[in-house]
């Protein structure tokens, strides 16, 4: 079965949708085959899968985590949600911008963002349901989050019927200006030559 690439974005943004055998009976996928992300140049150990359900008007982010770097592939298994990527890496050509894409359980595609973005999404549907795989452990005192609505990100959020749902701590996030001078931001730093490395090895 093959997981193709229907895009790249901001460099480092994969989306992916993988091949679905289907009939009346239901659906099958393979959501993540170690042979085939090799061979796209993609992740193919992670150490944590995630599951995040959220009613309507949920917004969650921009989170990230510097210690240790932690890059996250995510899908929808139930409903729907638009799934936001914020480059915050020190010496990108792509900092401060962001990516968004609706992501559902019907169009079953996934979404992988490495370390350096920061990330977050908000629920279109009822309820949502998001997991996502994760190369790194989660550690609370190495993880942060970047305002939702920083005015120098401009993340275009899609409109819902009330105001959006987050958490005190999203609410108090800070802004990227703040995280670029932060100390921490350098190990979020990108590196040009393996970069363009690993760029030419896909």
């Amino acid at each position: 079965m093959e997981i193709r690439v229907e895009s790249r974005q901001l460099g480092d943004i994969v989306v992916l949708l993988p091949q679905v055998f289907g009939d009346e009976r239901g659906f099958f996928l393979e959501s993540f085959r170690a042979d085939q992300f090799h061979r796209l140049g993609l992740p193919t150990e992670f150490v944590q899968d995630n599951h995040s359900r959220s009613k309507k008007g949920v917004l969650r982010g921009l989170h990230f985590q510097w210690d240790p770097p932690m890059g996250k592939l995510m899908r929808v298994t139930y409903g729907r949600a638009f799934l936001v990527a914020v480059d915050i890496r020190k010496g990108s050509p792509t900092l401060g911008r962001w990516f968004g894409l609706e992501v559902s359980a019907e169009n079953k595609k996934e979404v992988w963002a490495p370390a350096g973005f920061a990330r977050g999404f908000c629920v279109l549907s009822d309820y949502a349901d998001i997991q996502y795989k994760c190369t790194a452990l989660y550690n609370p005192k190495g993880e942060s989050g970047i305002r939702w609505d920083d005015p120098q990100i401009g993340v275009q959020w899609p409109r819902v019927d009330s105001d959006w749902i987050l958490s005190e701590k999203d609410r108090k996030a800070q802004t990227l200006a703040q995280w670029l001078a932060s100390p921490h931001a350098d190990s979020l730093q990108l590196q040009p030559t393996k970069e363009k490395n690993r760029q030419a090895s896909v």
